[in-house]
């Protein structure tokens, strides 16, 4: 029961920490010196990628009007607007693909640490401090999904890279920093990164599992189900609040978020390795 709660804890903070723009790495490393798995290092490597399957199944919920691309109320129908978006969520989706599939396990052997999470997470709250105040006189030039164009979503594609490589920018993050650059509205580049994460961590997931086995015991399943069905339950609530959250406020709040949990990560983890 200990290790079931544990795992409802971990999938707590992966619900709330993936969609807002402030790192689920970042707060799992932190979560992981306090709240320790009794589980082999393999499995909770596994654990803590597979685990975002269910935040993914909260935006399939959430927004599956937006994402089925076919109909059948007159027969079999493609919407052609939802299959162009997904189109270009593929194209968003290649460079980090490409960099994951080929050195995914050896930019986790560099970069996997509190140094370039805490660097990362304070690099990005201060982007997202400077863009807000940057845009507050600018008027968002892409309103609309539909107006993302191949080029666009290719160079939001190339902001996920970032956070492909370097852990602790966070993926909603730094494709929201890249979209509100380009010029795309807050509600758009939050819908769109939602959208982006589906393909994204359904691939990283498989990949994990591929890479851990299907050989689970009763225990090491129970742990991984409760984290997903978690991380679900709270992604739902998580997401809805976003959306309404960025009608009428900016993302300055989770700049300094990210600053202040980027030193405290520096601070603890120093202390660390003082003692």
């Amino acid at each position: 029961m200990i290790e079931i709660l544990k795992a409802i804890i971990f999938g707590i903070v992966e619900g709330i920490t993936e969609w807002l723009p402030i790192s689920s790495t970042g707060h799992m490393i932190l979560l992981d010196e306090f709240i320790k798995l009794d589980t082999t290092d393999a499995f909770k490597e596994m654990f803590l990628v597979v685990i975002q399957l269910g935040a993914i199944l909260a935006v399939v919920v959430l927004f599956w009007n937006k994402l089925f691309p076919f109909s059948f109320k007159n027969g079999i129908e493609i919407k052609k607007d939802i299959f162009s978006m997904w189109l270009k969520i593929i194209v968003a989706c290649l460079p980090a693909a490409i960099v994951g599939v080929l050195w995914d396990d050896k930019l986790n052997e560099l970069f996997y640490n509190y140094h370039i999470v805490s660097i990362m997470l304070i690099i990005f709250g201060i982007l997202f401090i400077i863009i807000e105040i940057y845009n507050k006189s600018n008027k968002a030039k892409i309103n609309s999904i539909s107006q993302i164009t191949y080029n666009v979503a290719l160079l939001i594609g190339f902001f996920q890279l970032i956070a492909a490589v370097f852990p602790g920018t966070s993926r909603s993050g730094a494709t929201i920093v890249g979209a509100l650059l380009i010029g795309i509205s807050r509600t758009v580049a939050a819908e769109f990164t939602f959208f982006l994460a589906v393909p994204v961590m359904l691939g990283a997931s498989i990949l994990k599992l591929l890479k851990f086995g299907f050989d689970f015991t009763g225990i090491e399943a129970a742990i991984l189900f409760c984290g997903m069905i978690t991380a679900f339950i709270v992604s739902i609530f998580v997401i809805k609040f976003l959306m309404g959250y960025i009608k009428k406020h900016d993302f300055k709040v989770f700049g300094w978020y990210r600053i202040i949990l980027g030193v405290i990560v520096i601070i603890y983890f120093g202390i660390q390795s003082v003692v």
